[in-house]
């Protein structure tokens, strides 16, 4: 095990498989695509631990709260984790996290995304600590997001080859 492995076993976090996609949804793109020393992870949700759409559902201020999206942004990053461990085989190749895009699927008026993808963030941060874990990043409010989920995150990252 690598040292960001040691991290996450150390946390208590365990990396879900690849998404299992509700039934007649095709996902027709790389849920990471590396080039050089770069990877760009695709918009990734919440997930259940046995690799599907994790619950609550629904908009931010409304059916789920912003503490309950708040730890949906936590589980975003470990699906995120995961499709990167896929893709890269060992997460102690990410030198650096530079762009986080996150997403929070709210009513109108919710204006608290800041605070939602704090929990992405913040598990990012932990487990990589302030150096590599360090990011810019944008949290925006959208009219809805796919299969109702309430947080969406992309990002782009460098790698050691």
């Amino acid at each position: 095990m690598g040292r960001i492995d040691d991290r996450l076993h150390d946390l208590g976090y365990v990396l879900p498989p690849q998404l299992s996609p509700p039934p007649g949804i095709v996902l027709p793109f790389q849920f990471v695509r590396v080039v050089g020393d770069r990877a760009w992870a695709s918009g990734h949700g919440p997930q259940a631990p046995d690799g599907s759409i994790a619950q609550p559902l629904g908009k931010v201020g409304d059916t789920v709260s912003e503490q309950q999206a708040y730890e949906a942004a936590r589980l975003t990053a470990l699906s995120m984790l995961g499709s990167l461990q896929r893709a890269l085989g060992d997460l102690d190749r990410i030198t650096a996290w530079t762009r986080v895009f996150g997403m929070v699927n709210a009513i109108p008026g919710f204006s608290r995304q800041p605070n939602v993808i704090n929990g992405f963030s913040d598990l990012i941060l932990d487990v990589f600590g302030p150096e590599v874990g360090a990011h810019s990043r944008s949290a925006v409010g959208m009219a809805d997001l796919p299969f109702q989920i309430p947080v969406e995150v992309e990002a782009e990252l460098e790698i050691a080859r």
